[in-house]
């Protein structure tokens, strides 16, 4: 699974964890966001997300 970070407010987006908080169930892939759906923390759309190539990404919390 492919991890994405903000690139306003560094906001982490796992697809293992999803975002809960919003609807978006565990497992859910970056590509099947809902195009309405915005970073929980600062709002950016996204089209503010880069992918993000680093192993260490899926152990933190």
């Amino acid at each position: 699974m492919a991890n994405y970070v903000c690139v306003l407010c560094e906001y982490r987006y796992r697809p293992h964890k999803g975002d809960i908080e919003n609807g978006i169930e565990p497992g859910t892939e970056f590509d099947e966001l809902p195009e309405e759906w915005v970073c929980p923390l600062c709002g950016a759309s996204k089209d503010d997300f880069e992918l993000v190539d680093d192993d260490s990404f899926d152990d933190e919390d």
